[in-house]
């Protein structure tokens, strides 16, 4: 869709029980919330600004020219903290704004774009991003998020459980140890774009029962009636760092790029 204009904005909350002060996380001599903006300039986006908790995290990202701006420290979620962004910024209902997670400095430009171009083209409040499962470890893990969506491509239910349940192949494999054959079963992706109104309107939802035991926070939309529009990709992007085995993993992968400009 040409002539597509959206913002990006990247949560870069300080504290992190596993990797303190992640955001700065030195990767290939750049922090870590740098690396994600540099991608995230990459998808063209109108503005970038990275939205921080933490003093050091905004001289950070200013020091390589990189909007950030100041936010409260006590968001539960990066959602909270975009809605923030946007009632700082005054940006209208209609602004297109994508959440890209501080974490992952190795985000497909191509994503993001196509996160916000199907926002643009559904007409839904938020849109966010899925590929197929093809593991059974993966459709039975927890911390794998499934989505089921409707004919439309709006999402219909996201779980931790594995849903849809195929049962007559299961029944007949113990174990469930392979999937069937043309199985629709989708592994969500926490890349999300969303509508600024919908972001004005989040801090008044209240929590979904759901929400609450399924620890996923995109069912209170639902809940609350509004439509989240599912984009495909072909398989999982790239990791993101949530651990320390994970930075190192990171600080290796940028350390071999750079002895190899």
């Amino acid at each position: 869709m040409s002539g597509l204009v959206f913002k990006v904005v990247i949560p870069a909350r300080y504290a992190s029980t596993r990797l303190p002060a992640k955001p700065l996380l030195d990767l290939g001599g750049k922090p870590m919330v740098v690396r994600v903006a540099e991608r995230a300039r990459l998808s063209g986006a109108e503005e970038i600004w990275v939205a921080t908790d933490h003093p050091e995290v905004r001289a950070a990202a200013e020091a390589y020219e990189v909007a950030a701006v100041m936010t409260r420290s006590d968001h539960a979620t990066g959602t909270d903290r975009l809605a923030e962004v946007v009632e700082q910024r005054g940006w209208a209902g209609d602004t297109i704004v994508v959440n890209v997670q501080g974490d992952e400095p190795l985000i497909e430009p191509e994503v993001i774009i196509q996160t916000a171009r199907q926002l643009a083209a559904s007409g839904a409040d938020i849109a966010t991003v899925a590929h197929p499962i093809t593991e059974a470890a993966d459709f039975f893990n927890p911390n794998v998020v499934k989505v089921v969506c409707r004919a439309d491509g709006d999402a219909a239910y996201f779980s931790r459980a594995p849903i849809p349940y195929a049962r007559d192949h299961f029944a007949k494999e113990a174990g469930g140890e392979t999937l069937p054959a043309n199985f629709p079963a989708y592994r969500h992706v926490g890349l999300y774009a969303y509508r600024a109104s919908f972001l004005k309107a989040y801090a008044g939802l209240t929590p979904a029962p759901t929400e609450h035991f399924e620890s996923l926070e995109q069912l209170r939309a639902l809940w609350h009636g509004y439509r989240i529009s599912v984009t495909l990709i072909d398989a999982a992007p790239a990791p993101g760092v949530d651990t320390p085995e994970d930075a190192e993993r990171m600080r290796k992968l940028f350390d071999r790029a750079n002895n190899c400009e």
